[in-house]
């Protein structure tokens, strides 16, 4: 028996339904199949690091240059410091009267006991306490410094050995410390000794200019030059310490120990420091 027609509307309706929500699933079923086939944009990717965070690009610690240590202003540079005379020498007369060669063919006296202030402070004392300062100046600016004796107690070198250290041990350059002692206290002042006419080369113009720097320096440190010598400058032949030298080599006499003025400067820790370092200043110039 057919429906009743109510009930076959109310049929037709649940049908059309049903219909309906298969169709719906499908497409929902399409589209998802859809989404997961295609590749991710850059928005629906899992979060990773940005370029900037990552190992391929270095970082700004990396990117900085470390800036090398600057080298001390004499780094290389080997100076010899020849404190003159001994504080032995004065007790062993024989020792030091001995002879040696002269670097010219002669002979002389292998060294001599110095002079001093009249008041007796003794001149080896003095070039051995400005050579220990002035080594002190030039190390702490990278030089090496050796000196040719290791006290102020013992005798000797001799002036031959002193000359030939710098070539012994390859150094650079040889400055011999030493103070004068003039018969007339009013004579004053420092002045510097080179060998003439020179042996060598390096005792002709580079022992010159070496000489200048040093001048150069103790007039800046305010010292007065001497006035026996022109330009403060003094040629000898006689000095075995500088004949023997095959370095720029210089005998430096800083003051003059029998003037009143200077005998007391030297005899100050502030006045032998002051020398020291315008001994420094003028290697350091020398050295450029």
């Amino acid at each position: 028996m057919s429906e009743p027609a109510g009930a076959s509307s109310v049929g037709r309706r649940a049908v059309t339904v049903r219909v309906l929500g298969v169709l719906a699933l499908a497409s929902v079923i399409v589209v998802g199949l859809w989404l997961g086939s295609r590749p991710l944009e850059p928005a629906d990717r899992p979060d990773r690091p940005s370029p900037a965070a990552g190992a391929g690009t270095p970082s700004a610690k990396a990117s900085e240059a470390t800036p090398s240590a600057e080298p001390p202003p004499l780094d290389g540079l080997h100076v010899v410091l020849d404190p003159g005379h001994n504080g032995g020498n004065a007790e062993n007369v024989a020792q030091i009267n001995a002879q040696v060669g002269d670097g010219r063919g002669g002979a002389k006296s292998c060294n001599t006991v110095g002079t001093s202030t009249l008041t007796g402070y003794p001149e080896h004392a003095f070039t051995w306490d400005v050579a220990q300062r002035a080594r002190d100046l030039l190390q702490a600016d990278g030089a090496r410094v050796t000196l040719t004796r290791s006290d102020d107690t013992s005798v000797g070198p001799c002036v031959d050995v002193r000359g030939r250290t710098a070539g012994d041990v390859d150094a650079d350059v040889l400055v011999s410390i030493h103070a004068n002692g003039s018969e007339n206290p009013a004579a004053q002042g420092y002045f510097a000794i080179v060998s003439a006419p020179p042996l060598n080369e390096p005792q002709g113009e580079p022992s010159r200019a070496l000489a200048t720097a040093l001048l150069g320096a103790l007039g800046e440190a305010g010292f007065p030059p001497s006035g026996s010598y022109a330009s403060a400058l003094s040629e000898r032949a006689d000095l075995g310490t500088l004949n023997w030298a095959e370095r720029p080599a210089v005998i430096l006499e800083l003051a003059e120990m029998r003037n009143p003025e200077e005998a007391e400067l030297v005899q100050t820790e502030e006045g032998r420091q002051r020398y020291a370092e315008a001994v420094a200043a003028g290697l350091a110039a020398w050295a450029g």
